[in-house]
């Protein structure tokens, strides 16, 4: 269950994201910087961290919850921008990767969406994000974050 341990602190984020996800042009990448903290809730069970971007002038949420019943881990995001908690994806970790699956829609269409986790130690971490289209049989890379932890511990 404690799957999620490592990410309680406090990170800055290296953020490296397409400016437009599956739009059949080049890919144009941004980068932009992030700080991160997170905090256990539940005995460990669920943890929630807030995500500054300072160079977009918004900020991001993610609620993490373990469900005892079908021992998946369900992972819900929300933005300043809407304001509304996105779909969850769900999942778990086999070692030290964790892949987590959903639907959204991107532009008023239905997508599929699919978030790995990496632990790279104590204090590194890697998060990435891609989108499919097709009913899952090709994925497009659109987001990754690189986690450094700073000083403080978020609990």
């Amino acid at each position: 269950m404690d799957h999620f341990d490592f990410l309680h602190g406090c990170w800055d984020v290296s953020n490296r994201r397409l400016a437009n996800p599956l739009d059949p042009g080049p890919d144009i990448w941004e980068e932009f910087p992030g700080h991160a903290t997170a905090r256990p809730l539940f005995g460990g069970a669920g943890n929630i961290d807030e995500i500054t971007f300072p160079t977009l002038g918004r900020q991001g949420m993610t609620l993490r919850l373990f469900d005892r019943t079908t021992e998946r881990w369900s992972i819900h995001w929300a933005d300043s921008r809407t304001g509304r908690l996105d779909p969850p994806v769900v999942g778990g970790f086999s070692g030290d990767r964790g892949d987590f699956h959903g639907e959204d829609t991107h532009d008023g269409r239905p997508i599929r969406v699919h978030f790995t986790w990496w632990r790279l130690g104590p204090d590194a971490a890697r998060w990435e994000q891609e989108f499919s289209a097709d009913d899952g049989r090709t994925w497009e890379l659109n987001w990754i974050m690189e986690f450094t932890r700073t000083e403080g511990t978020g609990a």
